[in-house]
Order: C-alpha cells, then structure tokens, then sequence
C-alpha cells in the first residue's frame, strides 16, 4: 500500500506541471520564461505572466499588486501556469517560481531554509524591476513546499502583504516528529517525490537519513525549527500580514492540528479553511485549470487585501466541511467552533476483550489490560495521499472490522450507541495510565465511528512515545488526536483503539515487549471529546 500511494503522491504533484506546456498562457495576458539570479549566483527558472493593456486593477502609475508564487515540493515553475494565466486576466502580474534545487533552477534543496527565505526576496526585487509591479501591494500564494515558503516570506520580507499558503505548514518538527514519533510515511512520500528532479544538499540528505534510523532527532527536531515559520510568528504578527490558510484533515505529510495551532496564534488578518482531503488533494484540480474552491477563495482573499474588494466572503474568519456529510460551518474564530467537551471514562475489559468508554460500565477503577507490543492490531492510519484521496472523493477513510481486532494486539473500548448524532470539533484527548516492560514505546490511538456491523470508519488517530521510563512502573500518558471536524450519526458508537505498531510510522516499542494500560480512582483514564 505504501509503494501505490507513493506512486499516487508523485503522480498528483507532477502530472499537472507536465500536462500544463507554456502554450497555455492565457492569449489577453503577456507569459514569459525568465532566469533570475540570486545573490549568491544560482538562477532559478521562472515564468511571468503580466495583465493585458486596460486590465483593472492597475493604479495610476499603470502598477498592478503582484503575486509571487514559489512551486511546490519537486515540481517546476509550469506547474502554475492555469493560476498564472487566471491572475494576470484578474489584474495580477504573477511571477511562478522553481525552488532552487529543482529541475532547471540551480543549487541543492534547502526546504525552506535561510538560502531559500532570501530567494523569495531576491524574486520579488526582480519582480519590482522588470515587471509593473505594485511595491505596496504583493502577495504571495503557495502550495506545499510553496505554501510553507510563502509563510516564511511573510516572515522575514514586511513587504509581503498578504499570503495564501495551501497544503503547507506553520511547524515543521511537528509536521514529521509530532508525539516525539517518526512520521516515515510523510519523510517517503517526500523523498519519493523528490528523487526524480531535485538535488538533495548534504544538510537535507543527512537529516532524511536521521529520521529513516531513528538517529540524532534532536538535531532533526532542531533543523526543522529553523524552518518553521511558528519559529518567526511573533514577525509575521509585527508586520501586520494577511494570512490565509487552507489544509486537508487527513493531510499526511503536514497533520492539520499544526496548521490550527498557527491560525490561532495570529493576530493579524487571517483565515482558515479546512476540508476533507489529503495532502495537495483539495487543491489538485486548481493545477489543471479546473474550478476549486481553495483557489476560488484564495484569489478572494488577495482581492479582498491587496485590492480591497471582493464579495465579503472572508467575514467569518474560520470555514469547516465537516466529515463524512460534507456540510459547511463558518465560525468568527477557533474558540466558536467547539462548545461543550464530553469526557469518556474508560472501563475495564469484558470476557470478550472489550471495555466500556463512558458510561456506568466505565465508572470502575483499578482494571488493567495487555497488549503484545511492537505487534499491529489491524487499526492503522491507512497509506499516505490514498486514504485522505479517498475520504475526500468517497467519505471512505480507513476502516477496520472492530469486533475482529485481535485483543492480544490492541486494546479496545467501545461507547453505547448514541441515541443522537455527535458533532465532534476539534482535538479529542486520552489520558492513560500505562505500564511497560521496555523502557521506551510508543502508543497509537485511533478513534472510530462503528456502525450496527461493527465497520468502524477512522475519525482521528495520533502517535506518542515515550522513553526513559522504568520498566514495571505505571506512568500517565497523554495523546491528542490530530484535529477533525465529524458527524458521528445516530445509532453509531465510538471506539478506541490502542496498539503498539503503525505501518507509516515509526515506534520504539521492542517487538514482544508488554504494555498494559490501566487506571485508577486518583487518576482515571479518559478521553476528551471537543463537542457542538
């Protein structure tokens, strides 16, 4: 399943740049390939495309806003030509962008590091010298590794006004190391991606090395701070810039609980949309020139800041589809989007294995239960791109028959079925006592929608190790789940399930090992549920 979803991944990000030729600018708009050189020499290939005579939006000295637009992860500066076109015939002078270190642009990859950050202001000084640029009024718009980057050019160039970034990222540490655990799935699919057309700097390839052996995390961790832009965020809140935000729930290289965590730490202009999809996967068919609705309101959003106008659409600064309805929620801020918590007591197992979660049968205390560590349960994230591609285009996200988990792998609980449909928002939380005979492991909790068949859809999940710990001594361990929006319907249950061993990820628990979870009057394990 990896290697198909690696496939898929590659195949979603490098089709439209192949599919889009340089014929494909718009005819009312001047395109152009352009090299443009950077301070330290290396020329990185671009295309601009400038408004036609008598387009609005110019000003009186005939400048329009300009929107510089960095590709994404492995792709060229073709793979926006449909937005490129579509901005210029807006009044938009666009100047798109290969990362250096991709295809034909020079140097090594540096993800978003200092040597790229003075790029996106060595593009923009060159789109203020060759082209009618307005210097008052740029923008930057982004996908993936664009997104991330228009996020740092926020950062450190106040003359970015007004940004878009989709698919991206605000930490990139949490991004491949959240729960201090080895995103492997994420690091492949980017490598994978990589490998065709770029050229990895000795930096990058030792750091990718690190994170497949589990070797020197710290350094990783401490590689990825300087190359996330909740590093500089207190900069981008001095500068006053507009920030749009757009990402997947089921985003497998860049988990949405990041982005939410940025978004409200802003406090300048900003908005965050959120929609089923993996990642890159809700904004795909913008890339072939198709209607979308993340670009539609990114290019509101840029009307909205740099022109100021637009239909209003922005007044409600966060926008949720929730999952598996597709119904669509707009709320003033993130506090307005949940309203009450439930909170979940987990119970001690019955004679088939399975314990109560909520409920009189939960009110006990003083149980425990085992799992076989380093073993898989059957209950796993599903594959990266492929199981977010598929809850967005089917509402079928991984799922697993509850009833058949065999209990010696992973520990389930089960809720009553709801009489009432709930309407989950946001991060739901566990707090377990736990109990190893290693003394490092990793814990993996999955949150399931089961229905009367006992088929139970993944809502959330979310790694967390731990190590350093006393073999035999019960210590508490906290999960929160990466962040949802989702309609349990009437007459389902919730399920937890906790196990050692996630194919897209990487675990410390020794193959073989045990680890038992239990709880107790003083400390009762729970789950938290952020509910409307």
């Amino acid at each position: 399943m990896l290697v198909a979803a690696l496939a898929l991944g590659g195949a979603l990000t490098t089709a439209p740049a192949s599919a889009a030729p340089r014929a494909a600018a718009a005819a009312t708009a001047s395109f152009r390939p352009v090299d443009i050189p950077m301070k330290d020499g290396i020329v990185l290939k671009a295309d601009v495309f400038t408004p036609a005579p008598g387009t609005p939006g110019a000003d009186r000295q005939g400048r329009y806003p300009v929107v510089v637009q960095p590709a994404s992860w492995g792709q060229s500066d073709l793979e926006y030509v449909a937005q490129g076109r579509q901005l210029a015939a807006h009044g938009y002078v666009a100047v798109t962008y290969t990362v250096r270190g991709f295809w034909l642009s020079g140097g090594e990859i540096d993800v978003a590091g200092p040597t790229d950050v003075a790029d996106v202001s060595s593009v923009i000084d060159w789109a203020l010298a060759h082209t009618p640029a307005d210097p008052q009024r740029i923008g930057m718009v982004g996908l993936s590794l664009g997104g991330g980057l228009t996020l740092m050019g926020a950062a450190f160039d106040p003359r970015v006004k007004a940004v878009a970034a989709m698919s991206g990222w605000g930490d990139l540490a949490d991004s491949l190391y959240s729960g201090q655990t080895r995103h492997l799935g994420a690091a492949a699919l980017l490598a994978a991606i990589q490998a065709p057309t770029g050229r990895k700097s000795p930096e990058f390839a030792r750091v990718l090395a690190d994170v497949f052996a589990d070797h020197d995390m710290p350094e990783v961790v401490s590689w990825a701070r300087t190359r996330s832009p909740a590093t500089y965020l207190d900069r981008i809140n001095a500068h006053g810039t507009a920030v749009f935000l757009a990402s997947a729930w089921d985003d497998s290289v860049f988990n949405p609980s990041q982005i939410s965590d940025f978004y409200q730490r802003l406090t300048g202009p900003k908005r965050l949309e959120l929609r089923p999809g993996d990642h890159a996967t809700q904004e795909l068919t913008s890339l072939l020139g198709l209607d979308n609705l993340t670009w539609t309101s990114a290019l509101g959003w840029l009307d909205q800041q740099l022109k100021g106008s637009g239909s209003g659409q922005h007044q409600q600064a966060v926008q949720l589809t929730v999952r598996p309805t597709g119904a669509q929620e707009s709320y003033p801020d993130w506090q307005a989007v949940s309203s009450r918590t439930g909170h979940l007591r987990l119970g001690g197992p019955d004679l088939l294995g399975t314990g109560a979660l909520g409920g009189p049968a939960a009110a006990g205390s003083g149980w425990q239960t085992s799992v076989v560590g380093g073993t898989d349960s059957g209950a796993d994230a599903g594959a990266p791109v492929l199981s977010g591609l598929l809850d967005q285009v089917a509402a079928l996200p991984p799922t697993v028959l509850v009833p058949l988990l065999p209990r010696s792998a992973g520990a389930v609980w089960q809720s009553a079925p709801y009489p009432a449909a709930q309407r989950i928002r946001g991060a739901a939380h566990l707090h377990a006592e736990v109990t190893a005979s290693a003394s490092e492991g990793t814990v993996f909790a999955y949150l399931y929608d089961v229905n009367a068949l006992g088929l139970g859809k993944l809502i959330s999940h979310a790694p967390q190790s731990w190590s350093g710990r006393q073999p035999g001594q019960a210590f508490p361990l906290d999960v929160q789940l990466f962040t949802t929006a989702y309609d349990l319907p009437a007459g389902h249950r919730l399920a937890l399930v906790l196990d050692t061993k996630d194919p897209v990820y990487g675990g410390r628990t020794p193959l073989g090992s045990s680890v038992t979870f239990g709880s107790t009057a003083a400390d009762p394990s729970e789950l938290t549920l952020p509910l409307r």
